[in-house]
């Protein structure tokens, strides 16, 4: 059997698979919906991890360079003092003043190097113990968020597998009916519901009214909605709109009822107040 072009279809069939598949895809918000927040959650929790451990890499390298510093200052010392005992060697052999000057000022700005690379080594030993408590704290930290994130992912994963099957029978609905729309009716439906605050890009009327945003609707295009003849979009939400019949709602009878029953009684009242109005007496000739 040939299938049916989502072209050729009456608006009423359209509008009838269209209110299936708001149903269908609300089924799947609810389901999505018993996860909560937990989701954004485990991404929360899985990004600040992700910055943590960039922290704890850069606090790591930034130790070992400090420990380096630390290795070719001692290097540099070693260096130094082995000058100063050089130029002190020669002390013995200067034939002038100017030699011993010369010897005398190298010997000191080695001495103030070996100072200096002291410094140097302990401002250096300083930052890495920093580097190592800031360290710590870190790992701890990321510890903490990792048996967090493990508790919130065995939370989701529970949830999940509770609701997988029945979500993917949803999805495999979703997929038979969209087959069945027009392709421009159904883009534009898509758009409707995802700038809608609920999720519905159909509904149906609500004692005379839009059942998404509410506002009341004139009786004209009521009857509009109820003959099926063509698309009718909300002129308030732009939801598209269809009656309660063809969306396989009864409408509450007793509401109905309720209501003639306070028109007949507001009837009577008018009727009564005017029946005990006093006639206005002839006047007299």
């Amino acid at each position: 059997m040939p299938k049916k072009d989502p072209m050729e279809m009456p608006v009423e069939e359209r509008l009838k698979t269209l209110y299936q598949l708001q149903t269908t895809l609300s089924g799947i918000d609810e389901k999505r919906a018993l996860r909560g927040e937990l989701p954004l959650e485990v991404q929360d929790l899985e990004d600040e991890i992700e910055g943590l451990t960039t922290r704890i890499d850069k606090i790591k390298a930034d130790i070992n360079d400090f420990e380096q510093a630390v290795v070719q200052k001692k290097g540099e010392i070693e260096t130094a003092k082995a000058s100063v005992e050089r130029y002190k060697s020669q002390l013995d052999d200067v034939k002038n003043n100017r030699e011993y000057d010369t010897l005398s000022k190298e010997i000191e700005y080695q001495t103030l190097e070996i100072e200096l690379c002291n410094k140097k080594i302990k401002e250096a030993n300083a930052r890495i113990e920093d580097k190592k408590v800031e360290l710590a704290q870190n790992q701890e930290i990321i510890e903490d968020r990792r048996q967090a994130l493990d508790m919130k992912k065995s939370e989701l994963d529970e949830i999940m597998e509770e609701t997988r099957s029945e979500e993917e029978k949803l999805k495999a609905k979703v997929k038979e009916l969209e087959l069945k729309i027009e392709p421009r009716l159904l883009t534009s439906f898509k758009r409707i519901r995802k700038n809608a605050r609920n999720g519905l890009g159909i509904v149906y009327v609500q004692r005379d009214a839009c059942g998404g945003c509410f506002n009341k609707i004139p009786p004209q295009r009521q009857l509009d909605i109820k003959m099926h003849k063509k698309v009718i979009v909300c002129e308030y939400c732009g939801r598209i709109l269809i009656d309660p019949e063809l969306a396989g709602v009864k409408v509450e009878k007793a509401v109905v009822a309720e209501e003639k029953k306070t028109r007949k009684r507001a009837i009577r009242k008018t009727v009564k107040k005017a029946d005990e109005t006093p006639d206005i007496p002839e006047a007299e000739a």
